[in-house]
């Protein structure tokens, strides 16, 4: 089991951050592993800046996500089942820079466009979790 941190960044005007995957040219909010010696906190800002360019804060927690049917191949070969913990958060800072090597492409999308973006499933669904319901924390 691995521990990931997901941001589902929304703007002024309601817009949520995405990342383009460089390899499977997927949308998804911006994230990544935990670190040892890390906070999930501490991991999200390092990684939504990482992959995004934006220096975000989290706001609260959105939901824990640990379905056991959900494992990830890493390009190393490792499967690893994801204990997700996915946050709101707000920008405090940056401009829109892709990393180049996880991801290509940074963009602000109306809620309203999401539905026709590619996109895994467990992005998906952590992604509507937050913006439908954003007062519960799920988790699963």
């Amino acid at each position: 089991m691995v521990p990931v941190v997901y941001g589902v960044v929304r703007d002024d005007l309601g817009q949520v951050l995405l990342v383009r995957r460089v390899d499977s040219g997927d949308w998804e909010p911006p994230g990544g592993r935990v670190d040892p010696g890390e906070s999930a906190a501490a991991a999200l800002v390092r990684e939504v800046a990482e992959e995004s360019g934006f220096l975000v804060e989290a706001t609260g927690v959105s939901g824990l996500y640990t379905d056991p049917r959900h494992v990830v191949l890493a390009a190393t070969g490792e499967v690893r089942q994801p204990f997700a913990v996915c946050f709101h958060a707000t920008v405090r800072g940056g401009t829109a820079r892709p990393d180049g090597v996880e991801t290509c492409d940074v963009r602000w999308w109306p809620p309203a466009q999401l539905a026709g973006l590619p996109m895994q499933p467990a992005a998906r669904l952590r992604l509507d979790h937050a913006l439908t319901s954003p007062d519960v924390v799920f988790s699963g």
